[in-house]
């Protein structure tokens, strides 16, 4: 499959446009909003601070608030990059796959049996539940004389998701009380959180995108296939193993962090394809560069919507995501 842009030099260009989007997105995001601010004030903010509630806004709100999107919407992208690569299955995300699952099990037992209701707890049983979700869907996925393949890796993730979900609702339709602290949460949101929050999984996310980055060649040989893979002397368990260890770095940190965001990792990187083709080199940096812009949309528009108030930003993918997975459903019944 060959992208819209042939050669590197088109495709180093439209990183470099990107790149200029997602500043552009970035400033947009720490402007606009409920409150009232501009461009002016949100460089005296730094450059002048005076104690207004505008430069507050911007300094403790609206710049971890975005640096947050970008952070999140570039690590959940570039782990359905893999995942799709991993499971050659163009559905594959976090959120179908079990990660988005298992955190929020693991958040809803906390807060009803460990009556936790900080954000900054949140975060690290969050990314323990997504990375025992992605963990049991690699087992599950890996048992059997056969050994992995992609159909077992779907089921496998379509199994453990539902089973996650069930225990889920049954334990919100039990404690009302639970259900209140945590709905927001589970829709999804990058509002509230603060600078440190994201400070604290930000190791997890850069190694996962340098990682990814370093594994990108042998993930292109292990997209054309397993067999062809073995039989150019690749060691698929490793490759696998090591994407599955980067799904999780990235997809529990993200989930962790901001709660169950869908549809970002199943939509970005067949954008990201339809640009440059399927090598994954350029694959993975384009789903960075485009998740991060997407979600930072998703939560501007998310300001606006039904303001005064606001809606999650998990609300905001999945309006712009549902589609384009019919979309990609059809085609791949087509396909087959």
């Amino acid at each position: 499959m060959m992208g819209m842009m042939a050669g590197n030099t088109s495709k180093v260009i439209g990183l470099i446009i990107g790149t200029l989007i997602l500043i552009a997105c970035v400033f947009a995001s720490i402007v606009f909003g409920a409150t009232d601010t501009g461009w002016q004030e949100a460089i005296e903010a730094y450059t002048n601070f005076n104690g207004s509630n505008e430069h507050l806004i911007i300094l403790t709100v609206r710049v971890p608030r975005a640096l947050i999107a970008l952070a999140v919407g570039a690590s959940l992208a570039v782990a359905g990059a893999l995942m799709q690569a991993l499971t050659r299955n163009p559905l594959a995300s976090p959120e179908i796959f079990g990660v988005n699952a298992g955190a929020s099990f693991f958040i809803v037992v906390s807060v009803l049996l460990l009556t936790i209701t900080s954000l900054s707890q949140f975060i690290w049983i969050g990314f323990l539940g997504a990375a025992i979700g992605a963990a049991a869907v690699y087992i599950l996925g890996t048992i059997g004389r056969e050994g992995t393949s992609s159909v077992k890796i779907v089921l496998a993730g379509a199994a453990v998701t539902a089973l996650f979900s069930a225990f889920t609702q049954g334990i919100l339709t039990l404690s009302e009380s639970t259900l209140d602290e945590i709905l927001f949460w589970l829709a999804g949101s990058v509002a509230g959180r603060k600078l440190e929050m994201l400070l604290s999984v930000l190791p997890y996310m850069l190694i996962g995108l340098f990682l990814a980055l370093l594994i990108a060649r042998p993930v292109n040989t292990l997209a054309m296939g397993e067999d062809v893979a073995t039989g150019l002397g690749q060691r698929t368990a490793y490759v696998k193993l090591a994407a599955a260890v980067i799904i999780v770095l990235l997809a529990g940190s993200s989930v962790a962090l901001a709660g169950s965001i869908g549809f970002v990792g199943i939509v970005v990187p067949h954008i990201a394809r339809y640009f440059v083709g399927i090598d994954y080199r350029w694959v993975i940096p384009y789903s960075a560069l485009l998740g991060a812009i997407l979600l930072l949309l998703a939560d501007i528009g998310a300001r606006f919507v039904v303001m005064p108030e606001e809606a999650p930003i998990g609300i905001m993918t999945a309006l712009v995501g549902t589609p384009f997975f019919v979309y990609i459903a059809r085609r791949g019944f087509a396909a087959s």
